[in-house]
């Protein structure tokens, strides 16, 4: 397969919005915990705690989706540098790991939302129980 420049530079607007989207969820996650702390410290509750616990994952899936996605970024712009110092081998093996960066970002993107998911299915799950 031949690579060009134009290939990685694909990547560009598609790692870019994934990381717009990344660092709205952690903005998002971030005012939650706010709020679940000022909540703890007036009310200290088991559910609080627990609801810590599961953002405490999420938090952790989108530090890593957020490095692993600057990664691939970072490697699309090594693979054009490399294609322009005519390198093409090595180019193509940079591709690639940037190929599969984006990929993990993707799926830990997946599990994140998965777990997103199902504390607002539980929440559901609790009002409805009420009536």
């Amino acid at each position: 397969m031949t690579l060009t420049m134009g290939i990685p530079a694909l990547l560009f607007p598609a790692i870019s919005l994934t990381m717009l989207a990344y660092n709205a969820r952690y903005l998002a996650i971030a005012a939650l915990i706010r709020q679940l702390h000022q909540e703890y410290l007036h009310t200290p509750s088991k559910n609080i705690v627990l609801q810590i616990q599961n953002l405490r994952k999420r938090l952790w899936l989108i530090r890593n989706m957020q490095a692993i996605a600057i990664i691939s970024f970072l490697t699309s712009v090594i693979t054009m540098f490399l294609l322009y110092i005519e390198q093409q081998s090595t180019a193509h093996l940079v591709f690639a790991i940037s190929l599969v960066a984006l990929m993990l970002s993707l799926l830990f993107s997946f599990i994140e939302i998965q777990i997103s998911t199902k504390a607002l299915s539980i929440k559901l799950d609790r009002i409805e129980e009420k009536h």
